[in-house]
C-alpha cells in the first residue's frame, strides 16, 4: 500500500456585502470572502491538500483566476473535479483534517452542516473529515477582520 500525505494553504480578504461560502455551505454573515471563484477556503485547501499529496502541483495551476471560465465558480465543482483527477491515478482518501482562522463570525454551529455537505461532494464518510475553528485572538489581519485563512493535512493510499 502507497500512502502520501498532503497539506494545504490558502487565505482570502473579507469584504461586506459578499456571500460567505464555506465548507460547501453559506454562512449567514453581512461579509464575505473575496476570490475569482466563490471564494471558500475550505474547497480551497482541501484542493491544494489533496493536489500536493498526489503530486499533481496546486489548485491554482489547473483553475487559474486568469481563466473566465472559473469567474464565480461553485468550489465544490473544482473539489469535485480535484477527487475525480486523484482518484483517476489510483489514489483513495483516507482522512482530511481542516483548520478555519477567522475572528467573526463563530463557525462551531456550522461544522455539522459544512461536513455533511463535504463528505457528499468528496463520496467519504463524515467521520474522515475534521473541521476546526479558531480565531488568532485579534492579533494580525484575521484579528482585525481583514481577512480569512485555513489550513489542511489529507492522508491519501492506494493499494
Amino acid at each position: 500500500m502507497k500512502i502520501r500525505v498532503g497539506q494545504g494553504y490558502d487565505v482570502h480578504r473579507l469584504e461586506e456585502g459578499r456571500p460567505f461560502w464555506l465548507g460547501g455551505i453559506q454562512i449567514p454573515s453581512t461579509f464575505g470572502p473575496v476570490g475569482h471563484s466563490d471564494a471558500d477556503v475550505v474547497c480551497h485547501v482541501l484542493c491544494d491538500a489533496l493536489l500536493g499529496a498526489a503530486n499533481m502541483r496546486n489548485i491554482g495551476y489547473h483553475f487559474s483566476d486568469k481563466d473566465p471560465r472559473w469567474k464565480g465558480v461553485d468550489s465544490k465543482l473544482l473539489l469535485a473535479e480535484v477527487l475525480r483527477m486523484v482518484r483517476s491515478e489510483g489514489y483513495e482518501i483516507s482522512n482530511v483534517d481542516v483548520t478555519v482562522v477567522l475572528q467573526e463570525p463563530k463557525l462551531n454551529p456550522h461544522i455539522p452542516a459544512m461536513k455533511t455537505c463535504l463528505a457528499d461532494v468528496m463520496a467519504i464518510p463524515e467521520e474522515d473529515i475534521s473541521i476546526k475553528a479558531t480565531t488568532s485572538e485579534h492579533i494580525g489581519f484575521v484579528g482585525r477582520g481583514e481577512g480569512i485563512a485555513a489550513h489542511c493535512v489529507a492522508l491519501i493510499f492506494k493499494d
